[in-house]
């Protein structure tokens, strides 16, 4: 296992499940984070650069849900529920990404 994978499982282990403000701020700094290993794999080969766009676009999708979660007219209810939405997608973008990287050596 490179760097980059285990980058990405330790992100992977690190979203939390349940909506609170440590929690969010959390969450956005794994988005940070996820979205600069974004950019070092887009830069492997041309391989990786056709297929992480599709992740970029899930990070954002992600970005919008959690920023709806911590909106303060939104119910404790839906604040759970977006932040349980956002931190699913997010798991799901994450596994598929380590699945689609492998080791980092697709050309």
């Amino acid at each position: 296992m490179n760097s980059t994978t285990a980058a990405l499982n330790g992100l992977f282990d690190r979203i939390p499940r349940r909506h609170s403000a440590d929690n969010v701020k959390e969450i956005y700094d794994i988005m940070n984070e996820y979205e600069d290993l974004l950019i070092t794999i887009e830069a492997v080969n041309t391989f990786y650069e056709k297929k992480v766009p599709i992740f970029f676009e899930e990070l954002e999708t992600v970005r919008a849900t959690v920023k709806k979660s911590n909106d303060n007219k939104a119910s404790k209810k839906n604040k759970d529920n977006f932040f349980d939405e956002a931190s699913g997608t997010l798991k799901d973008s994450i596994q598929a990404l380590i699945q689609m990287y492998g080791d980092g050596s697709n050309t």
